[in-house]
């Protein structure tokens, strides 16, 4: 079976988040299942190298612009279909932001292009090679399910996974005639919402099954709090929205094998993790008290992750001797609110705004346990890290979070089956009162290392949800 999956953003080429690390985990994992899996990717500036040694495999005038190729190769296990087009995506800045950090006002185009050759190929294929499944990714890639309607051979069942509601493709009508859509589709029942175009809503129209990351969050998605005013569209094609729970890829996050560690170490070699704490605490500049709990962040900042209540709560267990460091970036008012956090407290906080992919999987393997207080959280891949490297997470009741992480309550502990712990509502009290249990169980080693032992044997990985996944596509392509 033949699978086109189609993505703004796949690890490890280009990343901005979670997006990327699942749509590259997954079209390695998919052979596995005897699925060949291609990619059809943006050729952004940042991805450039990429090029050589590349085959072109088609070029053509569209109406978006330009001239636009597509260029074929096989990179870090994935094969890749390369949508050229300079015009669009040779430029400086993120791949959605310019360099003020505000959308690219031409989005519309970037990733109608993108959605277009995926139909395109879905129609007449391309270099002799024609999909079975189209798999579009969020709302960048929305529009595959809406042109496929407009060319006569790409018949194919359409699978679009939401990542993140939160973010939709929304744009003026007035794109309709840029974006070489037929406008009949722009009704209630299309790709119309509000008056305005919305990408995301299109695919979920047009798309003959829905799925997303998490079984919980399936189900968040059909109410008025989470459904980010898709509910309805939502609630009306529920029979065909599922929840599979997303993986990581355990052969680059695998603490026996790390070379971004200190020292690496196993489930029975529990002992050697401390030598990546003394090295964490060393790269922030705090002090070498290696018995203290140390906690962290390793996220985006943003309200949507919980982390201004955060910040209301750390300093209660930092007055009781706990570290801390974070690694993100994002809200400016947060940023300080961190920034003057370790200022407070020195040798005690560490805060390093930006990203830093080795230091992420220090951090990991090197903290206690990890803060993900999201108040949605549509998976997280945070928390399935940290687990993997022995890091009990503390996490908010929600989402793929909820899915993921069994809470050290009285019967966990006593079962023997605790992996972290998590809380609800999302407010500084329940935080509060969930990073005090931690720093309690961290005193008594027996439970702890317990916990320990148990999240790092907690499956993490892509294998049964990768077998879910194909036997979707089979069925899809069956009927």
């Amino acid at each position: 079976m033949k699978i086109l999956s189609v993505a703004s953003e796949c690890a490890p080429f280009i990343k901005t988040g979670g997006l990327a690390d699942v749509v590259g985990a997954l079209a390695k994992v998919l052979g596995d299942h005897a699925i060949e899996c291609r990619v059809l990717l943006p050729l952004y500036r940042q991805i450039a190298h990429l090029v050589e040694g590349a085959e072109q495999v088609f070029e053509s005038e569209t109406r978006f612009g330009g001239s636009v190729r597509v260029l074929a190769k096989r990179e870090a296990g994935i094969d890749l279909l390369l949508v050229d087009a300079p015009h669009l995506y040779d430029r400086a800045g993120q791949i959605y932001l310019n360099e003020q950090g505000v959308d690219w006002a031409d989005n519309h185009l970037r990733f109608g292009l993108l959605s277009w050759i995926g139909a395109r190929i879905a129609d007449k294929g391309i270099a002799g090679w024609r999909p079975d499944v189209i798999h579009a990714h969020d709302w960048q890639a929305g529009l595959v399910p809406v042109y496929a309607r407009q060319f006569p051979n790409a018949t194919q069942p359409c699978v679009i996974t939401i990542h993140n509601i939160a973010f939709q493709g929304i744009f003026p009508a007035t794109t309709i005639g840029a974006l070489d859509l037929d406008p009949m589709g722009f009704t209630q029942d299309g790709f119309e919402y509000f008056e305005k175009i919305s990408f995301l809503k299109g695919g979920l129209m047009y798309a003959n099954q829905i799925t997303t990351v998490s079984p919980t969050y399936a189900d968040e998605l059909l109410t008025d709090e989470f459904g980010m005013g898709l509910q309805g569209v939502l609630n009306a094609r529920r029979d065909v929205l599922t929840g599979i729970l997303n993986g990581i890829d355990t052969t680059v996050w695998n603490p026996e094998t790390d070379p971004a560690l200190a020292q690496n170490y196993s489930s029975r070699t529990l002992a050697k993790k401390l030598a990546n704490k003394r090295a964490l605490l060393e790269r922030f500049n705090l002090s070498g008290n290696t018995s203290a709990p140390l906690f962290s962040v390793i996220s985006r900042l943003s309200e949507q992750k919980g982390l201004d209540i955060a910040l209301r709560v750390l300093p209660d267990i930092l007055d009781s001797g706990a570290r801390f460091v974070l690694l993100g970036s994002g809200s400016a008012d947060l940023e300080r609110g961190f920034l003057e956090l370790a200022k407070r407290y020195p040798g005690k906080v560490g805060v390093e705004i930006g990203f830093d992919e080795d230091l992420a999987h220090l951090v990991q393997a090197g903290a206690d346990a990890t803060l993900v207080p999201s108040r949605f959280e549509p998976c997280g891949l945070t928390q399935l890290c940290a687990m993997r490297y022995g890091t009990l997470p503390i996490v908010s009741k929600t989402g793929g979070l909820a899915d993921t992480v069994i809470d050290a309550n009285e019967a966990a502990l006593a079962a023997k089956c605790a992996t972290g712990f998590n809380f609800a509502p999302v407010t500084s009290e329940k935080l509060g009162d969930a990073l005090n249990r931690a720093m309690a169980l961290y005193e008594n080693k027996t439970h702890w290392q317990k916990s320990v032992r148990n999240a790092m044997k907690h499956p993490v990985s892509w294998e049964s949800s990768a077998a879910r996944f194909a036997e979707l596509f089979q069925d899809l392509s069956e009927r």
